[in-house]
C-alpha cells in the first residue's frame, strides 16, 4: 500500500468520516479557505488510481467511497514509521517520545502494559 500525500490524506479523512460522498460533499467538509473543486476532483482521481477510492457513477457525476479502511491505513503507516525511523522497535518509539517530554510516566506505563498484553495475546 502506498503512502498518501498530505492533500490526499485530507481528502481520505473526509471520506472515512462520511463513508461515501460526491466531490461537493467532500469540499463542504474543508475549512476556509476551501480548495478549488477541480483540485479535490483531481485528488480523488489520483486516490482512485492508487486503489484507495472506488466510485459509483450517476450519469456524469460520481459518488466516491473508501476502498482502504482508516484502520488498515493507520496500521500500515505506523508499521512504516516504526520500521523506518525506530529500527522496528516500539520501545524505541516510546523512548523517543519520552525523551522529547511528549509522554509522562503514567502514559509510558500504560503503553508498555498494552504492548505486553498484546504480545501475550499474539503468542
Amino acid at each position: 500500500m502506498k503512502e498518501l500525500t498530505k492533500a490526499e490524506e485530507q481528502v481520505m479523512q473526509v471520506l472515512w468520516k462520511l463513508n461515501e460522498a460526491f466531490v461537493k460533499d467532500i469540499l463542504e467538509e474543508f475549512e476556509n479557505p476551501k480548495p478549488a473543486y477541480n483540485t479535490v476532483s483531481t485528488i480523488i482521481r489520483i486516490l482512485e488510481k492508487k486503489g484507495f477510492v472506488g466510485f459509483e457513477a450517476f450519469g456524469k457525476t460520481h459518488r466516491y467511497y473508501p476502498l482502504v479502511s482508516k484502520e488498515s491505513y493507520k496500521d500500515q503507516l505506523s508499521k512504516s514509521l516504526i520500521s523506518n525511523y525506530f529500527g522496528g522497535s516500539i520501545e524505541n518509539l516510546v523512548s523517543f517520545f519520552a525523551k522529547k517530554d511528549r509522554l509522562n510516566i503514567e502514559e509510558m506505563d500504560e503503553i508498555m502494559k498494552e504492548l505486553k498484553s498484546n504480545r501475550k495475546e499474539n503468542d
